[in-house]
Protein backbone atom coordinates (compact mmCIF):
# COMPACT_ATOMS: atom_id res chain seq x y z
CA UNK A 1 0.00 0.00 0.00
CA UNK A 2 2.47 2.42 1.29
CA UNK A 3 3.94 2.36 -2.78
CA UNK A 4 0.24 3.08 -4.25
CA UNK A 5 0.48 6.01 -1.48
CA UNK A 6 3.86 7.25 -2.71
CA UNK A 7 3.15 6.62 -6.49
CA UNK A 8 -0.75 8.63 -5.78
CA UNK A 9 1.04 11.05 -4.33
CA UNK A 10 3.06 11.84 -6.81
CA UNK A 11 0.32 11.92 -9.28
CA UNK A 12 -1.61 14.75 -7.09
CA UNK A 13 -4.36 11.92 -5.64
CA UNK A 14 -4.28 12.61 -1.69
CA UNK A 15 -5.03 9.98 0.80
CA UNK A 16 -8.38 10.96 1.23
CA UNK A 17 -9.27 10.50 -2.94
CA UNK A 18 -7.40 7.30 -2.79
CA UNK A 19 -9.41 6.24 0.23
CA UNK A 20 -12.84 7.18 -1.20
CA UNK A 21 -11.99 5.08 -4.31
CA UNK A 22 -11.34 2.20 -2.39
CA UNK A 23 -14.25 2.64 -0.68
CA UNK A 24 -16.67 2.67 -3.50
CA UNK A 25 -14.88 -0.42 -4.78
CA UNK A 26 -15.61 -2.11 -1.02
CA UNK A 27 -19.70 -0.89 -1.36
CA UNK A 28 -19.55 -2.21 -4.59
CA UNK A 29 -17.72 -5.62 -3.76
CA UNK A 30 -20.64 -5.76 -0.51
CA UNK A 31 -23.08 -5.26 -2.29
CA UNK A 32 -22.33 -7.99 -4.81
CA UNK A 33 -21.90 -10.22 -1.71
CA UNK A 34 -18.36 -10.62 -1.93
CA UNK A 35 -17.53 -9.77 1.74
CA UNK A 36 -13.92 -10.90 1.23
CA UNK A 37 -13.05 -8.01 -1.52
CA UNK A 38 -15.40 -5.59 0.94
CA UNK A 39 -13.68 -6.64 3.64
CA UNK A 40 -10.05 -6.26 2.09
CA UNK A 41 -10.75 -2.99 0.11
CA UNK A 42 -12.34 -1.25 3.38
CA UNK A 43 -9.24 -1.97 5.22
CA UNK A 44 -7.36 -0.79 1.71
CA UNK A 45 -9.35 2.74 2.36
CA UNK A 46 -8.46 2.95 5.95
CA UNK A 47 -5.00 2.68 5.27
CA UNK A 48 -4.92 5.28 2.80
CA UNK A 49 -6.89 7.51 5.31
CA UNK A 50 -7.38 6.45 8.95
CA UNK A 51 -9.76 9.03 9.84
CA UNK A 52 -12.22 8.20 7.20
CA UNK A 53 -15.23 7.24 9.06
CA UNK A 54 -17.27 6.21 6.46
CA UNK A 55 -14.66 3.21 5.78
CA UNK A 56 -14.81 2.41 9.14
CA UNK A 57 -18.12 1.97 8.90
CA UNK A 58 -18.68 0.20 5.99
CA UNK A 59 -15.79 -1.96 7.18
CA UNK A 60 -17.69 -3.08 10.51
CA UNK A 61 -20.97 -4.06 8.76
CA UNK A 62 -18.58 -6.36 6.25
CA UNK A 63 -17.31 -8.10 8.93
CA UNK A 64 -20.60 -8.30 10.72
CA UNK A 65 -22.17 -9.51 7.44
CA UNK A 66 -19.17 -12.14 7.41
CA UNK A 67 -19.99 -13.46 11.17
CA UNK A 68 -16.94 -11.40 12.43
CA UNK A 69 -18.67 -10.02 15.35
CA UNK A 70 -15.63 -9.94 17.78
CA UNK A 71 -13.82 -8.18 15.27
CA UNK A 72 -16.58 -5.63 14.19
CA UNK A 73 -16.70 -4.43 17.82
CA UNK A 74 -13.25 -3.72 17.85
CA UNK A 75 -13.94 -1.42 14.74
CA UNK A 76 -16.94 -0.09 16.55
CA UNK A 77 -15.08 0.90 19.76
CA UNK A 78 -12.53 2.34 17.67
CA UNK A 79 -14.85 4.75 15.64
CA UNK A 80 -16.31 5.55 19.24
CA UNK A 81 -12.98 6.09 20.40
CA UNK A 82 -12.06 9.04 17.66
CA UNK A 83 -15.22 10.22 17.64
CA UNK A 84 -17.28 9.51 21.24
CA UNK A 85 -20.62 11.71 19.75
CA UNK A 86 -21.11 8.78 16.23
CA UNK A 87 -24.39 7.52 17.44
CA UNK A 88 -24.44 5.13 14.30
CA UNK A 89 -21.12 3.64 16.09
CA UNK A 90 -23.06 3.27 18.92
CA UNK A 91 -25.90 1.94 17.40
CA UNK A 92 -23.48 -0.27 15.54
CA UNK A 93 -22.32 -1.78 18.34
CA UNK A 94 -25.53 -2.03 20.30
CA UNK A 95 -26.45 -4.51 17.72
CA UNK A 96 -23.21 -6.46 17.21
CA UNK A 97 -23.57 -6.79 20.77
CA UNK A 98 -27.13 -8.29 20.66
CA UNK A 99 -25.58 -10.72 17.89
CA UNK A 100 -23.48 -11.64 20.60
CA UNK A 101 -25.56 -12.54 23.21
CA UNK A 102 -24.89 -9.41 25.50
CA UNK A 103 -27.84 -7.85 26.27
CA UNK A 104 -26.47 -5.55 28.92
CA UNK A 105 -23.93 -3.97 26.85
CA UNK A 106 -26.16 -3.60 24.17
CA UNK A 107 -28.61 -1.87 26.10
CA UNK A 108 -26.45 0.33 27.28
CA UNK A 109 -24.94 0.91 23.60
CA UNK A 110 -28.36 1.68 22.55
CA UNK A 111 -29.51 4.10 25.35
CA UNK A 112 -26.35 5.91 24.75
CA UNK A 113 -27.12 6.50 20.69
CA UNK A 114 -30.24 7.53 22.02
CA UNK A 115 -29.18 9.98 24.47
CA UNK A 116 -26.72 11.49 21.61
CA UNK A 117 -29.44 11.58 19.50
CA UNK A 118 -31.75 14.18 21.74
CA UNK A 119 -28.66 16.19 22.13
CA UNK A 120 -28.56 16.71 18.41
CA UNK A 121 -31.89 17.43 18.29
CA UNK A 122 -31.48 19.92 20.93
CA UNK A 123 -28.92 21.52 19.59
CA UNK A 124 -30.58 21.51 16.13
CA UNK A 125 -33.65 23.11 17.70
CA UNK A 126 -31.81 25.98 19.89
CA UNK A 127 -29.57 26.65 16.79
CA UNK A 128 -32.60 28.39 14.70
CA UNK A 129 -33.62 30.19 17.92
CA UNK A 130 -30.01 31.60 17.68
CA UNK A 131 -30.07 33.63 14.70
CA UNK A 132 -33.44 35.10 15.19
Amino acid sequence: MRRVASLSSSFGVDGRSLAEDRYYEAVDSLADGDLSAAISTFRKSLEADPSYADAAHGLLHALKAAGQLDEAVAVARQLIAADPDDILAHTSLSILYQHQGKIAEAEAAATRAKLLGWKRELREQKEPESHT
